[in-house]
């Protein structure tokens, strides 16, 4: 039986180790301010999670996942597969595996779509040299794991530009239906923006970024007018400022664009 430590059983950790358990992986888990259960075996610290573990999930935050390292370290066994889930930059995940030296074998993992609702099954991306060693451990139990070339800092390089679209699409989202509110056209304007999401394809991405680029002067003047109106709303006009500055740059490393 496979044996797997989990370091964080907060919502993503909890809903990972209850998955592992049922897939018939022997689990043990620590978490200092959640206790385990499930059938995850409950430690007292990461040090003694890591004993016996055939794999370590390092599940807890970019900030935390140091500190998991250094206490998990004194229980791991020498090269064992530790898997760092959290979310973080690419530099922070290359220093990560630099404190670890070649105790532990430290794998970039990034899981590409919320996890409540996937369990194990949340997409991942994995990367460094121990990436595959890590897919081969865990997929026996459900997972998805897509091993990417490169070195650990891919992943995360991955799933951060996907974050960089995605949430900033959200906050243009948010933005302009909370302006919408304001202005009584809530209605209407979600059903646009449905409408748009709809029938979007591959050209909407290439008029999108052409499109910004040939009317880059034009666009500046209707975003300016957008934030008049959001400021007449009474809504902050983050991500509409955003977009203004950014077609304000495309002019100057693109000057004599059309208007």
């Amino acid at each position: 039986m496979t044996t797997i430590a989990i370091l964080g059983l907060g919502e993503a950790g909890g809903l990972i180790a209850a998955d592992l358990v049922a897939a018939g992986a022997r689990v043990r888990g620590y978490d200092p301010k959640v206790t385990a259960r499930g059938g995850v075996l409950d430690c007292g610290s990461a040090a003694e999670a890591c004993t016996g573990a055939d794999l370590v999930l390092s599940v807890n935050s970019a900030a935390d996942a140091p500190d998991a390292l250094a206490e998990g370290l004194p229980g791991c066994a020498p090269g064992i597969v530790w898997a760092d889930l959290n979310t973080a930059s690419p530099g922070e995940k290359q220093a990560l595996a630099g404190s670890a030296a070649d105790r532990v074998r430290v794998v970039d993992v990034a899981m590409m779509s919320p996890v409540p609702g996937h369990g194990l099954r949340t997409p991942m991306t994995a990367s460094g040299p121990a990436a595959i060693g890590y897919a081969e451990l865990i997929s026996p139990f459900g997972a998805e794991v897509d091993v990417l070339a490169g070195p650990v800092g891919a992943a995360a390089t991955h799933k951060l530009l996907r974050s960089v679209f995605y949430k900033g699409l959200a906050a243009a989202v948010l933005e302009a239906t909370a302006a919408a509110e304001a202005a009584g056209l809530s209605d209407w304007l979600r059903g646009n923006i449905t409408g748009e999401l709809i029938k979007a394809d591959a050209a909407t991405l290439d008029r999108l970024l052409t499109g910004s680029r040939v009317h880059a002067v034009r666009r500046i003047h209707e975003m300016e007018a957008a934030e008049r109106l959001l400021d007449d709303l009474g809504v902050p006009a983050r991500v509409t400022r955003a977009s203004r500055d950014w077609l304000a740059d495309m002019i100057v490393d693109n000057p004599g664009q059309p208007t």
